[in-house]
């Protein structure tokens, strides 16, 4: 088994989410053995903005089903879309 980069979209509550306190939390829920590589704001519209997360994590069973539940989990994320996922080499 080798490694994937994964790109999941996540999308705020409402405008008025502190988005310095989910990125914190994104960091901290990210499960043992995933990699966070970068996280990027994506202005939506209206003050609206999301985060796109990119994380490397091994390659195998459930993929990034775990990394995704933890993301929703967290307080003021609305929703997880995952853009791309691409094998390593």
């Amino acid at each position: 088994m080798g490694d994937v980069v994964a790109t999941v979209k996540i999308m705020p509550d409402d405008v008025d989410v502190d988005l310095e306190k989910v990125k914190a939390e994104i960091e901290k829920s990210l499960p043992e053995g995933t990699e966070l590589h970068k996280i990027e704001d994506e202005p939506i519209a209206f003050g609206l903005v999301a985060l796109k997360v990119m994380f490397v994590v091994t390659d195998g069973e459930g993929g990034t089903e775990e990394a995704e539940q933890k993301l929703a989990g967290i307080d003021g994320v609305k929703t997880v879309e995952v853009l791309d996922v691409r094998r390593l080499i």
